[in-house]
């Protein structure tokens, strides 16, 4: 399980730079815009950023506008799990200097899932083997985003929120900002989130729902090694039943800083009714009394785990609610789009949400050069885009609901 929205340090030629596994729509020479198409992207999380990586690179007049102050403001999570499918759509959409930088500050990969009962006894394993150095398997959300940021200090705009939007006289699309001002482009790319200010007035009758769980995300500093050594190797899942479960992931960095030290993310997943704290009291709890809670609630499991929660960094839990999209039918193709978890928002239970963004990001690269190139039309893109999308997007949700209902059956 992966929860969301990384003690080796390599020599210089242990990890060989690979180009993925799909065809990249980063040429090797910047394509010239006859027509200055101009593309906006509202939101610079992991499919904003990495969709811009592939249209700056690539010759494109591309600005994402990010509501965050700085990249480092936000509290979303700690670990993601990066796949085959994540990989290789990095693969298509940075550059191999950056897909350098996001290697070399990644995790270690691991090679094994795990699920245990409260007791610690092992009930299920799957172990993943031969996973090559080149592949990222868990990365830390906030320096992944920093790996993403790298060469587009003049594309992403932090503190400016995109509000409204408007299409023009000319079929172009206005956007208006909370701060105050505006700007205009040619393509609108909604990547901002599961609340998404573009897919509210873009398909204002779509639905996203609570998913009946809460979510209390910590760390644990590592010093030394983890016991059972299944934590060491992978992700754990510690299931207590249909109301509550544990889940733990090692990010050991592949090069260490004093700013990147190894950790343990520690979470626990509870429904309201478990955690027996409404939301406008969990949500306005300190780091300390979130702490308290979730050891609470662990107070009989095994003594490894109250022993993890007991040594964890107090300062670095906070809660958040999982969320999940209905379908949506096709709309008619125009001047505005959606990305990730702004069209199909989904519980972290199967780790594909930013899987799935990554891929919507080099899909709609893919068909914004392809029509560039005069191949096609803009707004032929923008379907062939959706056509793939949504299908993709919202068998995704599904299997993260499935996985939801595996992890909490009794």
């Amino acid at each position: 399980m992966t929860v969301s929205n990384e003690r080796l340090t390599p020599g210089a030629d242990e990890y060989t730079m690979e180009t993925g596994t799909g065809e990249r729509p980063v040429p090797d020479q910047e394509i010239e815009m006859s027509d200055g198409t101009r593309i906006l992207i509202a939101g610079g999380g992991v499919g904003g950023l990495t969709l811009a990586q592939a249209l700056h690179h690539a010759g494109l007049d591309v600005t994402v506008f990010e509501q965050d102050p700085t990249p480092r403001t936000r509290n979303q999570g700690y670990r993601i799990h990066i796949d085959p499918d994540g990989n290789a759509a990095l693969g298509e959409c940075v550059t191999p200097e950056v897909l350098d930088v996001l290697r070399r500050t990644s995790g270690r990969n691991g090679d094994l899932v795990t699920t245990f009962t409260t007791g610690l006894q092992r009930v299920f394993a799957q172990d993943f083997p031969g996973i090559p150095n080149s592949q990222l398997t868990a990365v830390d959300r906030n320096t992944f985003r920093q790996g993403l940021l790298t060469g587009l200090d003049e594309v992403v705009r932090f503190g400016r929120t995109v509000s409204d939007y408007r299409i023009t006289d000319s079929g172009r699309v206005r956007v208006e900002f909370a701060e105050g001002g505006s700007d205009e482009g040619d393509l609108l790319v909604g990547a901002d989130g599961v609340g998404s200010a573009v897919r509210r007035q873009l398909l204002p009758d779509a639905v996203v729902d609570d998913f009946g769980l809460r979510c209390i995300y910590g760390r644990l500093p590592l010093t030394g090694t983890l016991s059972p050594e299944e934590f060491e190797r992978g992700l754990c899942w510690v299931s207590g039943g249909s109301t509550c479960g544990a889940g733990f992931g090692t990010v050991r960095f592949r090069t260490r800083t004093a700013e990147r030290t190894d950790y343990l993310m520690v979470t626990l997943i509870a429904t309201p009714q478990r955690l027996g704290v409404a939301d406008d009291t969990l949500f306005h709890m300190s780091p300390e009394q979130l702490w308290k809670l979730s050891a609470d609630i662990v107070a009989d499991w095994h003594p490894a785990i109250r022993d993890i929660y007991a040594r964890s960094d107090i300062g670095t839990f906070f809660p958040i609610t999982f969320r999940i999209s209905d379908p949506v039918p096709a709309w008619e193709p125009g001047p505005i789009t959606l990305l990730g978890d702004s069209i199909h928002a989904m519980p972290p239970t199967a780790g594909a949400g930013a899987n799935t963004a990554l891929a919507d990001a080099a899909t709609l690269a893919r068909e914004i050069l392809s029509a560039t190139r005069g191949d096609k039309s803009l707004a032929d893109a923008v379907a062939a885009y959706q056509a793939v999308m949504l299908p993709r997007g919202f068998d995704a949700v599904d299997k993260s609901r499935q996985m939801a209902a595996q992890m909490f059956a009794d």
